[in-house]
């Protein structure tokens, strides 16, 4: 009995890390409003916040190795906890990108890792599956509840509530912290590599800033680009920077290992290709799924003027098809083998794509929509039932927290990843569609289209067409003229969501790449 209160208190843990990101989602337009700022300036945050994660997470797994992972657990919860009580009081950009980003970002970074360890060191065989399985589908109850919950709280009193409610809950997490038991440590306790921690951080983080900034600077063409490299926009270089440090990175733990000193990461564990498998299933898998959760809301919210409720209603059969999904996929695992499972997910994942796409348009389809987002939730459901077994089966119990901070890496950065990179598709292909339709469009004259580029180069964001319409009259563009605008404008929103969701469906398809190793064994073969 003892061992299942245990497993309450880690999906309790699970539930709070995944509960804020769907919260902001579905309140982008009114943190847009609260702070006077950009939808950009929104998605960069919600980016940074898993980013963030991502940089540290296998820092996060190593200080549990080192210190213990019960007690990086509490200190991350206490961190964790002290970002959200900040982000509820943020009274700026700066502020809730310091609280929910930063504070959060790095609570998190202990958290995860070590709930991982831990519940490989209190649960045993099958039942470490059926964990497992359980925080698959409480991560998916976390995006179920999100939507409903910050979309309610956000139209009915105010977002701010989720942050405050959030620390108490981890008040009472870190009360029930006593019922978990400290699986063994390493006989040698390892030093911490810093120059790797930061070599991790700064690659990653410059991967993703240059596909974030890809909409501001643009991808190859130079747009608002702060410097020009050879004609091309900065975005490229900074990519090619961030894989550049990344290398040095590999390069330092060889060394390190080569010299008998203690790593990051181990990277023979890589070399087990099940894990490395697992881990690009779960970069793939989050950075699909949360780039449609931040495209959805646009298309919702901005193009159709939904408030943050309407849009929680609507994106709630994903998330319910999620979590009932990663319920149903830890017991089919005794059935059939991870492979199967994960590549029978894809192919409803992709589908839900298609569905999506369809969805589109000008009108909203209620019917066709929630049953897009439902097929989404079950395909996704399925996919995340297996991938931290897979993981986490592939290691020996001293590896456990490695294996833990790898995981939960692959995750956030496909997570960040998947924010910045629609995010960009979707305001590149906004601005490529706008002026191309302004520059063919005859009721426009070439003045004004001139004016619409130069206005498009200096900067851009998904705004609603009342902006748009705002705008063109402050700059005493004529009544027809101003119509032929704002027609332009939402013919591009409805074209730059279409090229998101559609660029979601190739990423769906060629995920299948990365099931070649999955196991093909059923759960308590050998």
């Amino acid at each position: 009995m003892k061992r299942w209160s245990v497993l309450v208190v880690l999906a309790a843990a699970q539930f709070l890390m995944v509960l804020d990101q769907a919260v902001m989602n579905v309140s982008i337009s009114q943190l847009v409003a609260d702070f006077d700022t950009t939808v950009t300036t929104i998605q960069a945050v919600i980016a940074l916040y898993a980013l963030v994660m991502a940089g540290l997470m296998l820092t996060g797994g190593k200080l549990g190795d080192l210190f213990g992972r019960r007690r990086a657990f509490a200190v991350g919860l206490v961190i964790y906890a002290s970002g959200s009580a900040l982000t509820a009081a943020s009274w700026s950009v700066p502020s809730l990108a310091l609280g929910w980003s930063g504070l959060e970002g790095i609570g998190a970074a202990l958290v995860m890792p070590a709930m991982v360890a831990l519940v490989a060191g209190n649960f045993r065989g099958q039942d470490r599956a059926v964990a497992y399985g359980v925080l698959g589908g409480v991560a998916g109850a976390g995006i179920a509840v999100g939507p409903i919950l910050g979309g309610w709280a956000t139209t009915e009193l105010s977002w701010r509530v989720v942050f405050a409610g959030e620390v108490v809950v981890a008040i009472a997490i870190l009360i029930g912290i006593r019922l978990v038991e400290e699986p063994p440590r390493p006989a040698r306790v390892p030093r911490l590599d810093w120059v790797g921690s930061v070599l991790s951080a700064a690659g990653l983080g410059t991967l993703v800033l240059g596909v974030l900034q890809a909409s501001n600077w643009g991808w190859l063409q130079p747009r608002n680009s702060p410097l020009e490299p050879f004609g091309f926009s900065l975005t490229p270089f900074v990519v090619a920077a961030g894989g550049l440090i990344l290398a040095g990175f590999v390069a330092w733990e060889r060394r390190r290992e080569r010299f008998g000193e203690d790593p990051l990461v181990h990277l023979g564990l890589l070399q087990r290709l099940p894990l490395r498998s697992g881990m690009a299933m779960l970069v793939s898998q989050n950075l699909i799924l949360m780039g449609v959760f931040f495209t959805v809301p646009l298309f919702l919210q901005i193009v159709h003027g939904l408030n943050a409720l309407e849009t929680g209603v609507r994106m709630l059969p994903a998330s319910a098809g999620l979590f009932a999904s990663a319920v149903v996929g830890s017991a089919l695992a005794k059935r059939f083998s991870a492979r199967i499972l994960v590549q029978v997910g894809l192919a409803i994942a992709f589908v839900s794509t298609l569905l999506l796409l369809d969805t589109v348009n000008t009108t909203l389809d209620d019917a066709s929509f929630l049953i897009a987002m439902g097929v989404l939730g079950i395909g996704m459901g399925l996919i995340v039932s297996q991938l931290g077994n897979v993981v986490q089966s592939a290691v020996d119990d001293e590896d456990r927290s490695e294996a833990g901070g790898l995981q939960n890496t692959a995750a956030q950065l496909g997570s960040s990843l998947g924010t910045a990179l629609l995010g960009a598709i979707v305001i590149s292909g906004l601005i490529l569609a706008f002026t191309n339709n302004v520059a063919d469009n005859p009721q426009v004259s070439a003045d004004v289209s001139q004016q619409v580029e130069i206005r498009v180069a200096a900067g851009a964001s998904f705004v609603e067409s009342a902006q748009v319409e705002a705008a063109a009259k402050e700059a005493g563009v004529s009544p027809a003229t101003t119509t032929a605008l704002v027609s332009d404008y939402e013919d591009a929103q409805i074209v730059a969501l279409k090229t998101a969701f559609l660029c979601a469906a190739l990423l769906v398809l060629a995920s299948f790449l990365f099931t070649r190793n999955l196991p093909t064994r059923r759960l308590g073969e050998t």
